[in-house]
């Protein structure tokens, strides 16, 4: 009987009830209490509303991993914007009950539990009121479908960005400048100010540092971020990031013997989110007063922020793509091509010539297998009919490089699959597959994330 009551709880979903207003106003909600990941379920709100006709709002927060459409309205204006649904009247309808019904859809990639309320808001008498509905439990099954070690629970997900490798902060204009800290005029605390340059990051970013011991932070201006300090670590945590491009948190640091230091060491990194890959860049200290700086000040303090250095070959001017063992599922063979001697007068001529090589960006995910990288632009027909590649090779240039790849494919092992092939038929035996996402390089493992596919060796 006990297992009977529970399929029909699953089936017909979970009914929650609050009376709102002593009893002029009542909503009830239901959802199921079990979904599968990946899957879409959805919610149907009930309002019972009696007398109640002026400016009301339905909110309810859901947790990151889940999105919401609206299937069926109710007159009301419905959005779904920083992971809450809204549902706002300038005016009630004259109806005395109200329905309407939106779809969450939950991230493949999610399991566990997580609880799902809501709050109604109206006016009543010129008097806002406001009441919560109860919250009820939702499970997540695991999806079959995604590797394991890719499965995260919904509870860790909220609290953490994963974090991957650093990029360069020139290719992706996302930066993040720290002025030296200054004296307060309060005791000996000190003032921390940041300069978040935003670029492509919109939604979710964190940054993070690491406070010296003896000290301790609150905030001063988080800019809508969530501000914390704990295990010496400030940490300012966005959900959406703000409208402007560019903007300055700050924080105080306070000595807790009192007598602080005029010199203080601080690293931190800022992490943000693009697509559903994590980037992190480096925080930047300058000795310079954020607050005062004017807009072409500020433009040229960005651009005096070089990208991540990348390691060049010293033994020539043409090389191998230089992969680490293991970072594509490749193998790690130090190889190094000869440079291809140049007539002088035909120096600029690859320059020239190089547009009609160049890589042209697709839409979504895609995968190319790279063949080679250098400093200078070659002649790409005659360099690689000597390697035995008669395929169709074109060039990017990427952090002062130029690279050059062959092949595009949806799927990595396709990809894959057609580097052995360049191994085995070509003098080619370091190739290896790079990730693009709308044209931009990612990293595969990235590029598997997204598109949830399995990594082949």
């Amino acid at each position: 009987m006990a297992r009977l009551f529970i399929v029909i709880i699953n089936i017909i979903g979970i009914t929650l009830a609050g009376i709102l207003g002593g009893g002029n106003v009542l909503v009830t909600m239901k959802a199921p209490s079990r979904v599968d990941a990946g899957s879409e379920f959805d919610v149907e709100v009930l309002l019972k509303k009696a007398g109640v006709d002026g400016f009301a709002r339905f909110q309810q927060e859901l947790p990151l991993g889940l999105t919401a459409e609206l299937i069926e309205s109710s007159l009301g204006d419905f959005t779904f914007e920083d992971q809450k649904v809204k549902v706002v009247w300038l005016k009630l309808p004259a109806a005395k009950e109200l329905r309407f019904v939106y779809r969450i859809r939950v991230d493949e990639r999610l399991k566990g539990s997580f609880n799902l309320g809501g709050v109604f808001s109206y006016i009543e008498n010129n008097e806002r009121k406001t009441s919560s509905v109860q919250a009820a439990q939702i499970s997540i099954t695991p999806s079959a479908r995604i590797n394991p070690s890719l499965i995260v629970d919904i509870n860790e997900f909220q609290n953490v960005i994963p974090v991957q490798a650093p990029v360069s902060m020139l290719a992706s204009n996302v930066k993040c400048i720290r002025q030296t800290p200054i004296p307060t005029g309060e005791a000996n605390d000190l003032l921390v100010k940041l300069l978040v340059n935003k670029g492509n990051a919109q939604k979710f970013a964190k940054i993070e540092e690491d406070i010296p011991q003896g000290f301790q932070a609150e905030v001063v201006d988080a800019k809508d971020a969530i501000f914390t300090f704990k295990d010496q670590k400030v940490k300012f945590l966005w959900m959406s990031m703000p409208p402007d491009p560019r903007f300055i948190v700050s924080y105080r640091l306070i000595p807790i013997n009192g007598n602080g230091e005029a010199v203080v060491s601080l690293s931190g990194k800022f992490s943000y989110l693009v697509g559903e890959a994590t980037r992190v860049v480096d925080i930047i200290q300058k000795d310079v007063d954020l607050g005062n700086l004017d807009p072409k000040s500020i433009e040229g303090l960005l651009a005096s922020i070089p990208g991540a250095e990348i390691a060049a070959p010293s033994s020539s001017s043409f090389s191998s793509s230089f992969t680490s063992a293991g970072s594509d599922g490749g193998i790690d063979i130090p190889v190094q091509y000869q440079v291809i001697p140049e007539k002088s007068k035909k120096i600029a001529q690859p320059e020239q010539n190089m547009m009609l090589y160049m890589l042209e960006p697709e839409k979504g995910v895609y995968y190319r297998v790279q063949v080679a990288a250098g400093h200078k632009p070659i002649n790409i027909k005659r360099y690689f009919l000597r390697h035995n590649v008669t395929y169709e090779v074109r060039t990017e240039k990427h952090e002062g490089w130029y690279k050059y790849s062959i092949g595009s494919f949806k799927e990595y092992k396709e990809a894959r699959d057609f580097r052995v092939q360049i191994w085995n038929t070509t003098k080619i035996n370091d190739a290896f597959v790079a990730a693009y996402n709308n044209g931009v390089r990612i990293t595969v493992q990235e590029a598997l994330m997204i598109t949830n596919q399995t990594w082949f060796r």
